[in-house]
């Protein structure tokens, strides 16, 4: 069953997939046996209680316990599901990595129609962000003061992350419900604003060339305004040294200080020129 649907389905590039893939097929599995076991009921239904072999009704209805069988083990088998699968998938999912394992921290600000991405530079701190100073020129609201963000890295509609290190995203948004979809990192969630969303997850294959058809995308799977079709991303999986030469060529240039200028001495104004008429005439006498 999993082969089969991985026609159909993104290419698996994280850690924790073939497990959503696996979980995905056991219920596919238990769908196609209740699809087929009430078909063939319906059917035996319609033959084995037509009109013309039950002229008149029969108010007693049938004594089998078949079906409260079937349906307790339809119950069993979902609990099993719930139990045995889903919620240690889901306890896997909400605890974060530890510090320890050095996640790669980004921000991801949704808004209509882009994706913001905020990396915190070398010092590994993201720098204050005020709602106030948000423009278009800062879609973060980055406050200019703060040296802790004077080498964080913005970038649009590109999420570059490292192959083999856990990734542990802040989702959140500026105007409306979004939905963070990574297809091929098999990881999907809303981006609702005022609300820190945290995600994590480990990239284990490096994204095709990004030239090719094959490009993996960030996708907005929540119907968020007018322009919502055209709001996607691109997902760089890339190796330790891509990464690192990646961010230090957006890193932010900053500008040098200007060198004081060298002392000199003061310019004396010239004396005043004294106009030849009013000048005093002086002369020899004559004998």
């Amino acid at each position: 069953m999993e082969s089969f649907l991985a026609q159909y389905m993104p290419v698996d590039a994280s850690e924790h997939g073939p497990h959503l893939d696996f979980l995905s097929a056991l219920v596919h599995w238990l769908m196609l046996i209740l699809f087929i076991g009430w078909g063939a009921y319906f059917i035996y239904a319609l033959f084995r209680f037509r009109s013309s072999r039950n002229p008149r009704a029969n108010y007693h209805g049938t004594t089998s316990h078949f079906s409260t069988y079937t349906e307790a083990g339809v119950a069993v088998i979902e609990v099993v599901l719930l139990l045995g699968f889903s919620i240690p998938a889901w306890s896997k999912w909400v605890t974060p990595p530890s510090s320890g394992a050095h996640p790669l921290e980004v921000r991801v600000v949704a808004e209509q129609f882009a994706w913001n991405i905020h990396y915190p530079g070398p010092d590994g701190v993201f720098g204050k962000a005020k709602v106030e100073l948000i423009s278009t020129s800062n879609p973060l609201g980055l406050d200019p003061t703060d040296p802790y963000g004077k080498d964080d890295v913005i970038t649009l509609n590109q999420l570059h992350l490292e192959v083999n290190r856990p990734v542990l995203v802040h989702l959140s948004s500026k105007d409306v419900i979004h939905d963070f979809s990574l297809p091929v990192m098999r990881v999907k969630q809303d981006a609702i604003p005022g609300i820190d969303f945290p995600i994590h997850f480990t990239p284990v294959k490096l994204s095709p060339d990004p030239k090719s058809a094959a490009r993996w995308e960030i996708a907005c799977a929540q119907l968020c305004g007018l322009g919502h079709y055209r709001m996607r991303g691109q997902l760089f999986v890339e190796t330790k040294e891509q990464l690192d030469a990646w961010l230090k060529s957006m890193a932010p240039q900053v500008e040098a200080a200007a060198a004081p200028a060298p002392a000199t001495a003061p310019v004396t104004a010239p004396p005043p020129t004294v106009p030849l008429s009013s000048m005093p005439k002086t002369g020899t006498g004559g004998l």
